[in-house]
């Protein structure tokens, strides 16, 4: 079998809407109006680090303060949101950062409209993936540059995630990522690189360096390019199943994968 009808095996049987929970990935299909996905998507992947228990209970909190997402933050100000959060904590993210995060949001609001608006400034045609746009995303999100633990670096040494995972729902559509930025190309994202990814691509020799970076989140996504150019982040989902889920057996799959 190769190695890309291996992969395509794997797509088919576990990029499923049923596979999803739990993950935060779920709370966007509560929200068909693209306004307020957008800002339900940036939240929840915004606060997708820790135990996934913690991540889903702390997202539910939030929203659950939020009827309809955009008109809540697009009426409410800096004293409501700390009212409205009051008690908030999320390992390193107190209220305090969640209410500059909304006020900051707000103001991207405000200028451009949407989150979309406000991420396609930053895009130009010859740019071969979405990281500069990302960047230009970073500093709107942070105008004064201090730091946020929602937010990663505009640097983008780091892999960037969280934001990569987004951007990963917002730009794909298929049974499980549910888009709305049909706009953005998918052959410009970039694979969502944290531990796991980043362990079970080292397994695939999808990259050699040791560190779960920037550089190794491009030459991930540049090797999966190779087998599926136009749409090189399709397999994230399906791939992180492996060892997560209990009908999975992560290393069969690494020997078959190694043999093709």
């Amino acid at each position: 079998m190769l190695k890309k009808d291996l992969l395509e095996s794997l797509y088919a049987r576990y990029n499923k809407y049923e596979y999803i929970h739990p993950d935060p990935l779920e709370f966007l299909y509560n929200y068909p109006d693209i306004r307020d996905r957008e800002i339900v998507g940036l939240i929840a992947a915004s606060l997708a680090y820790g135990r996934v228990s913690q991540i889903l209970k702390d997202v539910s909190f939030v929203l659950d303060k939020m009827e309809r997402p955009y008109e809540f933050i697009m009426n409410s100000d800096r004293e409501y949101f700390e009212n409205k959060f009051e008690g908030f904590i999320h390992r390193y993210t107190d209220v305090k950062e969640l209410t500059q995060f909304l006020m900051n949001l707000k103001s991207i609001l405000q200028r451009f409209g949407s989150i979309h608006d406000a991420f396609k400034s930053g895009m130009k045609i010859k740019d071969e993936n979405v990281i500069p746009a990302l960047s230009n995303f970073i500093r709107l999100i942070v105008p004064d540059g201090k730091k946020n633990t929602l937010v990663p670096s505009a640097e983008c040494k780091s892999p960037c995630k969280r934001l990569n995972l987004f951007l990963r729902w917002m730009v794909r559509h298929d049974e499980v990522d549910p888009g709305g930025w049909d706009d953005i190309p998918p052959s410009k994202l970039i694979v969502p690189l944290d531990t796991h990814m980043h362990h079970i691509s080292l397994v695939l020799g999808l990259t050699s360096r040791k560190q779960a970076d920037m550089k190794a989140a491009y030459e991930i996504t540049e090797n999966f390019k190779a087998i599926s150019p136009e749409d090189p982040v399709k397999y994230d989902f399906c791939l992180t199943r492996l060892g997560i889920r209990d009908d999975t057996d992560m290393n069969a799959f690494f020997k078959e994968y190694e043999n093709a």
